[in-house]
């Protein structure tokens, strides 16, 4: 089997993602094989709505290696899903489809080696009912994997939350020395062994103007210390910045990656700032995983005007190697 080969699920069946895989087909043409986990009613049913016409090829995943693939055609591992429209209302109905899909996928992914993983959009509401804060935990807990990260990634500037889907009333629970110790170690490591620098790391504070009128202060009871005991250990380290004013253009062109704190203190500036262009990555499987920095975006489906860049960031980002 091609350890070259980018496998990917579907998802949400009810969501936008089939439109921009099919755009993203038609946009680019990718040289290593794309293998599709997904319904061929789904896609049969969206292909003929969207008007998009391509040939499907039906695998076995039990013999994978001894297909020859390439992308002329859609290389489908189906997974069965009865629904009579194109589209309807994202309920908890698709939960055993995305479920199976992910079985599936981990099996392959464990039995062919594969390194190239990418997942359609999942609500997170319906499928994970509040048991994972977020598909990065949700795959990471089926490998044994306790020490990861979510990296939306931009060529030109990347963000990682320290954490991730938590509500902010839980998140100083979090904020600590080992967590950022971790998060920038696994960051580092990424960027060493998959683009071949040492990434210059922004780390930001938590409060307001990295102050506090509280008796702790966590910016410098922890996080200074951690960015003190980063640079000890060699890491190109800074901070901790005042995240109000951190993403002006002349401070952040200056880092590869800056470390948040909380979800949204570093998303909304990554998203503001580069739209579609950027890439969610998981950090510490033992593969790259990648997911389009979109959502299921209910409100458009079956429109035809979704943009399709952050699907083909992300099967580009996988192609190169």
């Amino acid at each position: 089997m091609n350890s070259k080969y980018i496998l990917i699920i579907n998802g949400e069946p009810n969501s936008i993602f089939l439109e921009i895989f099919f755009k993203a087909l038609k946009k680019k043409k990718f040289k290593n094989p794309i293998i599709l986990i997904s319904s061929k009613k789904i896609i049969e049913l969206q292909m003929r709505y969207l008007n998009f016409k391509k040939k499907i090829r039906v695998l076995d995943f039990r013999k994978l290696n001894k297909y020859k693939l390439d992308n002329k055609s859609i290389n489908l591992i189906n997974v069965n899903y009865n629904q009579k429209r194109p589209f309807e209302k994202i309920t908890t109905k698709s939960n055993n489809f995305i479920s199976e899909s992910f079985k599936l996928a981990i099996k392959i992914v464990k039995k062919y080696k594969i390194v190239n993983f990418i997942n359609g959009p999942i609500v997170k509401k319906t499928f994970l009912q509040k048991k994972y804060l977020g598909i990065t935990e949700y795959i990471s807990k089926k490998f044994d994997i306790v020490n990861n990260a979510m990296l939306i990634y931009n060529k030109d500037l990347s963000v990682c939350p320290l954490t991730t889907h938590l509500p902010l009333k839980s998140v100083t629970r979090k904020v600590t020395k080992k967590n950022i110790l971790d998060k920038t170690e696994l960051i580092n490591n990424f960027y060493k062994k998959r683009l071949n620098k040492k990434p210059k790391i922004a780390i930001l504070g938590l409060n307001p103007h990295c102050e506090s009128i509280s008796k702790f202060n966590e910016d410098e009871k922890i996080i200074k210390p951690a960015i003190k005991q980063l640079n000890k250990k060699g890491f190109n380290v800074s901070g901790p910045f005042s995240a109000d004013t951190f993403f002006i253009k002349k401070n952040r062109k200056k880092f590869d990656v800056v470390l948040g704190m909380y979800h949204d203190q570093v998303l909304t500036p990554i998203k503001t700032l580069y739209e579609y262009d950027a890439i969610n990555i998981t950090l510490g499987l033992p593969f790259i995983r990648i997911s389009p920095d979109h959502g299921p975006n209910e409100k458009m489906l079956g429109k035809n005007l979704s943009n399709p860049t952050s699907l083909i960031q992300a099967i580009k980002f996988l192609d190169k190697s």
